[in-house]
C-alpha cells in the first residue's frame, strides 16, 4: 500500500470578511487524502502466551532422599530414560520383608491344608465306625467339626497369602517408584530439586521436573474480545511477534477456538489456540505474543483513511442539495465522506463500507473513485479583532 499523502489547500474565495477592511479575506485550510486502489486486510489483534504443544510435570509416587539426578535444564530426554532416583535402601529392606512375609504365608497355607486332609480322613473313618456302631454320635460330630474347622483354616490362610502377595507387588511397585523415568520424549524445561533433597510424596506426588514434548512445535493461547471472536475460524492464518525478536514476524494457524467464556471484570473473552512451527527454536514456553489475525483479504479495491469517515465539517463548507446540512452514517454500513469541491466547499457523499484493517476502510458502493480528494481536516480563520481571538485560526477535525 502506498503511503497516505497529505495536501494542504489554500480556498480560492474568501468566507470570511474582517470588519472595515473591505476585499481582504480570510481563507479555511484543508487537510486532504486520496482514495486509492490497492489490497486491504481485515485484521484482529490479540495477546497471547506460547507454550509447549505438551507439557508433563513429573513427579515422584513415594517419598525418600534423591540420589542421583540425572538431567538438567534444556536437556533432551526419551521415553522411558532415568532422569533421577531415589535412595532405594528403605524400599528393598520393605521388598525383603514382604518376601519373607509372603513365603511364612504360603508354608501356613501348605500346613493348613495337610491339617485339613488329615481331618477329612479322620472323619470318613469317623462315618465307617458309625455305620458299624462303634462310635457315638457325638464322636462323629465332633471328627466332622474337625473336619470343617480344618477347612475354614485353609480358606483364611489362603486370604492370608493373597494379602501377602499384594504387600509383595506393592513393595516391588513401590521399589520401581525410586527410579524416576521420563514419560514422554522431550526436553527438561524445569528442575526443581538437587541431589540429597527429601521428597514427601504423602498427600500428592510433588513435582520434580517439567518436561515439554519437542518445542519445535508450540502454539499460542490468546485471549479475543467477544466483538471480534465471530471473525475468527478453526484454519485461519495467524501472524505474532514475540519482544525477543521484535523485528521478525512468526506465522501460524488457529488450529481451535474454544467454546467457554472468560470473564475478568464483566470483560468477555475467548480463547483461542493458534500452532506455530519452532524449527530454529528462537521461540520459549511463556514469550508473550502480539497476535494479527488475518480474516479476509480483498485485492484491488478503493480504499480510503479511516480519518476521511470520521471527519465532519463546518455545515458552512457543505455543497449539496440541501445545503448547509451536515450528513450522518446511517448505521447499516453506509458512511458519509466529503470530496473536496472548487478549493472551498466540500461535496458529502454516501458510500458503502466494507473491510477494515483499522487504517484503511474498503469501499463497496458510492461514486468515490481512485484518486479523489477528500477532505480529513480543516482549518477555519478566526475574525481578526475578535475578542478574545485576536487573527489566530481555528481548527476542526473528526
Amino acid at each position: 500500500m502506498g503511503a497516505t499523502r497529505l495536501l494542504v489547500i489554500s480556498a480560492v474565495s474568501g468566507l470570511f470578511v474582517a470588519p472595515g477592511c473591505g476585499a481582504s479575506k480570510t481563507e479555511p485550510r484543508f487537510v486532504t487524502i486520496k482514495a486509492e486502489r490497492g489490497k486491504i486486510i481485515g485484521k484482529v489483534t490479540a495477546t497471547g502466551t506460547l507454550s509447549a504443544l505438551v507439557t508433563v510435570q513429573v513427579g515422584s509416587q513415594v517419598s525418600g532422599r534423591l540420589k542421583d539426578i540425572l538431567v538438567d535444564f534444556n536437556s533432551d530426554v526419551k521415553r522411558g530414560q532415568v532422569i533421577a532416583r531415589l535412595d532405594p535402601q528403605l524400599f528393598e529392606a520393605a521388598l525383603d520383608q514382604a518376601r519373607a512375609g509372603f513365603t511364612a504365608a504360603k508354608a501356613e497355607l501348605d500346613a493348613a491344608e495337610i491339617r485339613a486332609a488329615e481331618s477329612e480322613r479322620q472323619a470318613e473313618r469317623a462315618r465307617e465306625l458309625s455305620a458299624k456302631k462303634l462310635i457315638s454320635e457325638a464322636d462323629l460330630d465332633a471328627a466332622a467339626a474337625t473336619a470343617k474347622s480344618a477347612r475354614a483354616q485353609v480358606e483364611a490362610q489362603r486370604g492370608r497369602l493373597e494379602l501377602s502377595k499384594a504387600s509383595l507387588k506393592q513393595a516391588e511397585v513401590n521399589l520401581g517408584y525410586t527410579t524416576i523415568t521420563s514419560p514422554i520424549d522431550g526436553m527438561v524445561v524445569s528442575r526443581s530439586v538437587d541431589i540429597g533433597q527429601t521428597v514427601a510424596a504423602s498427600f500428592q506426588a510433588p513435582t520434580l521436573f517439567v518436561i515439554a514434548e519437542d518445542l519445535r512445535k508450540m502454539q499460542v493461547n490468546t485471549s479475543v474480545a467477544e466483538a471480534d471472536i465471530g471473525k475468527l475460524s478453526a484454519g485461519m492464518r495467524a501472524e505474532f511477534r514475540v519482544d525477543a525478536y521484535p523485528t521478525k514476524k512468526f506465522e501460524g494457524k488457529v488450529r481451535q477456538i474454544r467454546n467457554s467464556p472468560q470473564t475478568v471484570q464483566n470483560v468477555v473473552t475467548y480463547d483461542a489456540v493458534i500452532d506455530v512451527a519452532n524449527p530454529e527454536l528462537e521461540l520459549k514456553p511463556g514469550m508473550t505474543a502480539n497476535v494479527t489475525f488475518v480474516y479476509a483479504e480483498r485485492d484491488d479495491v478503493v480504499k480510503v483513511p479511516n480519518a476521511a469517515l470520521r471527519f465532519r465539517p463546518p455545515s458552512a463548507l457543505v455543497m449539496s442539495a440541501d445545503a448547509g446540512v451536515v450528513r450522518k452514517d446511517s448505521g447499516d454500513g453506509r458512511k458519509t465522506v466529503y470530496r473536496l469541491s472548487n478549493g472551498s466547499t466540500v461535496e458529502p457523499v454516501v458510500v458503502k463500507t466494507g473491510l477494515t484493517d483499522g487504517t484503511n476502510t474498503e469501499l463497496i458502493e458510492g461514486s468515490i473513485q481512485e484518486g479523489d480528494t477528500l477532505v480529513s481536516e480543516v482549518t477555519l480563520p478566526s475574525e481578526p479583532g475578535s475578542r478574545g481571538m485576536g487573527s489566530g485560526t481555528m481548527r476542526r477535525s473528526f
